[in-house]
């Protein structure tokens, strides 16, 4: 059957006044129009609904029966429509939103702040996971949204930077290199490199960096977490490149940090699918997460984290 929810609208108002007239009147059409949608659904029911007479217009037994329940549909219907919009435009609910430790662990404890003194209503659900299952989980839709390190060309993302980084170097206070300002990428070349796995979405970037300044890399050791990182140069097993987010170094070490040139930066950025719309609750917490990004840029221009 090819009936309009307008002519459902139309009978049950005819139904309900038991006049064609003062059902246009009701519902906005001619009386002429009325009649004809009601012959319309007739037509496609296959059935006569009403009784005509100059005086009256009667429900036919199988016209009674449908605006009996009818009614009760339509009224279902549009309570359903409105709960929807409510939905639709409410800052509650949960939303979930993935990211990989380094940004878990140095941005998002703020953004979850934020949230909870603007949006109480909305729980902040993290999901703190690799980069490649954080992509994964958006794809798949199991978060609403994620925080990432550039993934590159990807045509099921709708990405935006958010922060931009650079890459350090991480040594011990004895190391020679303790004693300069800064280090090229091709110092390197000699030297005992413990970096994160290939499950970190800054890895690719330094492999990238490293072979477009032809420096072959000694890599020694290669870690999951990038909190190892430190007690693994701390140790003397080699020194590191990290990204300036990882920091503050834990405290009492005898670590440091030095700038790299070319300086080399990465970008934050948050990740959506493609052509997906947010929740109004998931689209509030999106506008925060890039607020405190902004923030954070901010201070760390003027941090001497960035004045090594």
């Amino acid at each position: 059957m090819n009936y309009t929810l307008r002519q459902l609208r139309v009978f049950i108002t005819v139904a309900r006044v038991k006049s064609f007239s003062r059902a246009g009147e009701i519902v906005g059409l001619s009386q002429s129009a009325v009649s004809h949608s009601v012959k319309e659904l007739e037509q496609q029911t296959g059935v006569r609904l009403l009784d005509r007479t100059t005086r009256e217009v009667a429900l036919t037994e199988a016209g009674q029966q449908l605006a009996s329940r009818l009614e009760r549909i339509l009224d279902e219907l549009h309570s359903t429509l409105r709960e929807a919009g409510q939905v639709g435009t409410q800052l509650t609910g949960k939303v979930r939103i993935a990211a990989s430790q380094t940004i878990s662990a140095h941005l998002i404890p703020q953004c979850i702040a934020e949230s909870n003194r603007c949006y109480p209503q909305i729980d902040f659900m993290l999901h703190d996971r690799p980069q490649q299952w954080v992509l994964e989980s958006i794809r798949q839709g199991e978060v609403d949204f994620g925080i990432v390190i550039d993934p590159g060309a990807v045509n099921d993302l709708q990405c935006e930077t958010i922060l931009s980084e650079p890459f350090l170097l991480l040594c011990r206070q004895d190391h020679p290199f303790a004693l300069r300002e800064h280090i090229t990428w091709q110092e390197l070349q000699s030297e005992r490199l413990v970096l994160q796995d290939y499950a970190s979405g800054s890895r690719p970037l330094i492999d990238a960096a490293l072979a477009s300044l032809a420096v072959s890399a000694n890599i020694v050791q290669e870690i999951g977490h990038p909190a190892t990182l430190f007690p693994m140069v701390e140790a003397g097993i080699g020194i590191s490149v990290l990204p300036a987010l990882a920091l503050p170094l834990p405290q009492g070490s005898h670590l440091l940090v030095k700038r790299l040139t070319p300086v080399v930066e990465r970008q934050l950025m948050l990740a959506r699918r493609k052509n997906r719309s947010l929740s109004t609750a998931a689209q509030a917490l999106w506008e925060i997460v890039r607020a405190q990004a902004s923030e954070l840029a901010a201070e760390r221009v003027h941090d001497s984290l960035y004045q090594i």
